[in-house]
């Protein structure tokens, strides 16, 4: 019978091994991030005794003169544009609504949607006015931290690995085979279920993987990052992607690309 065996081997924090111009400036809250009054306070800080102070756990981001924290785990809060990704649990059960709906959308079913507006007790009002929106049919769900989702002018990816994603700025991430004809791209109200071809699991599979290992090391995710991700990781068999000294291996890589993309 065939054994695996895997040596414990000491590995320094990926932060050290890229030097410690890429480390995070990491904060929990009532800490001080600044004492110069220069600075003005963005969102997870506060003023006191002329000292800028982190009132969340999370990363110090500064744009100028601003300075926030990002939180590292946080509960999402919609915005008005957003891509969200969810399963329907209920609907307005309005005559209206009923007769507006049947037949278009059921309980159970996933899908893919936009933030029209947003209720000041949180709840959020979607629409799926357009064919990119709607129903979700072959492909795997991923949820992340809604932290972790880099915010874009579009949240639809066709990447060239042959797969496509849909970031839902809540945390939900859809992997799924690119079609061939725009028009069969997810969404709509007609879910494809036709089977999908070996390759393209293969191919959603890695995606999987790949962004549950920038997620493990904090990394944003967006479009860039998860191609890198999957090309760092071709070397490797989609099952020992997730092996912690593997995981760390191609991660860092992915960091490194993207630190020289960044010039």
């Amino acid at each position: 019978m065939a054994m695996e065996m895997r040596l414990p081997v000491a590995r320094k924090p990926l932060s050290e091994r890229l030097g410690r111009d890429t480390k995070k400036h990491l904060v929990v809250p009532g800490d001080t991030i600044t004492t110069d009054t220069a600075f003005m306070r963005g969102h997870g800080t506060y003023m006191g005794e002329e000292k800028l102070i982190a009132s969340v756990a999370g990363s110090v981001e500064r744009v100028n003169k601003l300075i926030c924290v990002k939180a590292l785990k946080t509960r999402y809060i919609g915005e008005v544009g957003d891509i969200v990704v969810g399963r329907i649990t209920e609907r307005r059960r309005s005559a209206e609504d009923e007769l507006a709906m049947r037949g278009f959308l059921q309980e159970g079913d996933l899908i893919s949607a936009e933030v029209q507006a947003v209720f000041s007790d949180g709840a959020v009002s979607l629409h799926t006015r357009s064919l990119k929106y709607g129903k979700l049919g072959q492909g795997v769900l991923v949820q992340v931290s809604p932290s972790l989702v880099k915010r874009q002018k579009t949240h639809f990816h066709d990447l060239p690995c042959g797969a496509s994603v849909i970031l839902g700025n809540n945390g939900f991430i859809w992997i799924y085979p690119t079609p061939e004809h725009k028009e069969e791209e997810a969404g709509g109200f007609v879910a494809n279920l036709e089977p999908v071809s070996l390759a393209d699991r293969e191919v959603i599979s890695r995606l999987r993987n790949c962004i549950v290992s920038l997620v493990t090391q904090r990394m944003m995710l967006y479009d860039t990052s998860i191609l890198y991700c999957y090309e760092a990781s071709l070397p490797h068999q989609i099952k020992d992607i997730l092996k912690p000294e593997i995981m760390e291996e191609i991660v860092m890589e992915t960091r490194q690309r993207l630190l020289e993309q960044e010039g």
